[in-house]
C-alpha cells in the first residue's frame, strides 16, 4: 500500500486502483489526473497495490479528516472504498471516477465513463444519501466474516463467473477499450460457466420468515440494478428505497439460459420463465446439501454460504451527476 500524507484533509482524495481497467488506469494517470485537476485544482492521491489497499487507504483518509473521497477503479475499486468509509464511522461523502472493467455501478448512479465528463459531473453533482447493503458470510480461510456491498452481492453462478473473470487472461489481444473487453470477458466467462452448469440447493428465509428449500443456479442481492459488465439483473432496482432485491433464476436449463441472455442487457429478464423477484430487508441463506455455494460482493469473489444480508437505509452520502 502507497505511503499517503493526510495532512491536507480540506483537499479531496483519489484512491486509485491504477491496475483497473487492465492496467490502463495507472498507463493513463497523467491524462485522468489532468482531466481531474482540471475541474478541481489540488487534490490528495493515494494508491493501491495489492487487494485490500483501497480499505485501508478510505478508513485511514476518512478518520484523518477527508470528507470528499473519490474511487478511481472500477467496480471492486469503488466496493473498497465504500467498506473502508463504512468502517471509519465518519461522516464522508463517496466520489466515483470510473476507470474499470464492468462499470456497473458507475451505470447505475449516470456517471460518464470518459474522465473529463466525469470529473465536471463530480465537480458540479448533488449529494445524495443512499442505502447500503451488508453481508455475513463465511471467508475464503473458513470464519465468518462482514462486508458492505453497494451495488450487487449474488451467489451461485454470479460468483462462478466473477472467478473465471478474475483469472483469466484472454481477450486481451483484441483492440478493445478497457470496459468493452470487460463487458466482452463477463459474457464469454458467463457462456463457459453456462455450458457447464451447476445448481444449488439452498435454504433461504426472507424478514424472518420460515425457511424456503430453493433451487438455484443464482440469487442476485441487489441494491442496485445492473452487474456482470452491464446485465441488467434487477431493473426495478433502487438503492434509496430502504429494500434490497431479490432475484432468482431457478434450474431452468442451458437452452432457456441462452434464450434469456439478451433480455439481461435489456430490461425483460424478470419476464423470463423461471426467474423470481421480491424485495426485502433481510435475508439468510443456506446450503440445503452440504454443498459449497460460492458467493461474490460487487463482482469481487469473498467466500461462500451461510450468508445473511441487510440493507441499511440512507447511510452512506455520494456525490451523483445534477441530473439524476
Amino acid at each position: 500500500m502507497s505511503q499517503t500524507n493526510f495532512d491536507n484533509p480540506e483537499l479531496p482524495i483519489l484512491i486509485v486502483n491504477p491496475n483497473s481497467a487492465g492496467g490502463a488506469t495507472g498507463r493513463m494517470w497523467s491524462s485522468i489526473a489532468a482531466d481531474f485537476r482540471a475541474h478541481f485544482g489540488p487534490f490528495v492521491t493515494a494508491f493501491t497495490q495489492s487487494s485490500g489497499d483501497g480499505v485501508h487507504l478510505a478508513r485511514d483518509a476518512a478518520r484523518a479528516g477527508h470528507r470528499f473521497i473519490i474511487a478511481c477503479g472500477g467496480d471492486g475499486t469503488i466496493n473498497e472504498v465504500v467498506n473502508g468509509i463504512m468502517e471509519s464511522g465518519a461522516d464522508v461523502e463517496l466520489g466515483v471516477l470510473p476507470s474499470g472493467t464492468g462499470g456497473d455501478f458507475r451505470r447505475f448512479i449516470g456517471m460518464s465513463n470518459e474522465t473529463r465528463d466525469a470529473a465536471k459531473q463530480l465537480r458540479t453533482g448533488n449529494t445524495k444519501p443512499i442505502d447500503i447493503g451488508r453481508v455475513e458470510y463465511i471467508d475464503k480461510s473458513g470464519e465468518k466474516a462482514s462486508r458492505f456491498f453497494i451495488n450487487i452481492s449474488s451467489f451461485g453462478i454470479g460468483a462462478s463467473v466473477a472467478t473465471r473473470v478474475a483469472n483469466s487472461d484472454f481477450l486481451k489481444w483484441l483492440p478493445l477499450s478497457g470496459a468493452a473487453r470487460g463487458r466482452a470477458r463477463f459474457a464469454v466467462s458467463t457462456l463457459e460457466e453456462a455450458l457447464n452448469l451447476q445448481t444449488f440447493d439452498v435454504k433461504m428465509s426472507i424478514d424472518g420468515g420460515p425457511p424456503q428449500l430453493l433451487r438455484t443456479i443464482a440469487l442476485c442481492v441487489c441494491n442496485s440494478s445492473h452487474f456482470g459488465g452491464g446485465m441488467n439483473i434487477a431493473p426495478d432496482a433502487r438503492n434509496d428505497d430502504g429494500l434490497l432485491d431479490i432475484v432468482g433464476i431457478g434450474d431452468i436449463g442451458l437452452r432457456r439460459i441462452i434464450g434469456a441472455a439478451p433480455r439481461l442487457y435489456g430490461s425483460g429478464i424478470l419476464k423470463v420463465e423461471g426467474v423470481t423477484s421480491g424485495r426485502a430487508t433481510r435475508l439468510h441463506a443456506e446450503s440445503a446439501d452440504g454443498k459449497t455455494v460460492p458467493l461474490e460482493t460487487d463482482g469481487e469473489v469473498v467466500g461462500s454460504l451461510p450468508a445473511t444480508y441487510e440493507i441499511l437505509p440512507g447511510r452512506l452520502k455520494i456525490r451523483v451527476p445534477s441530473m439524476v
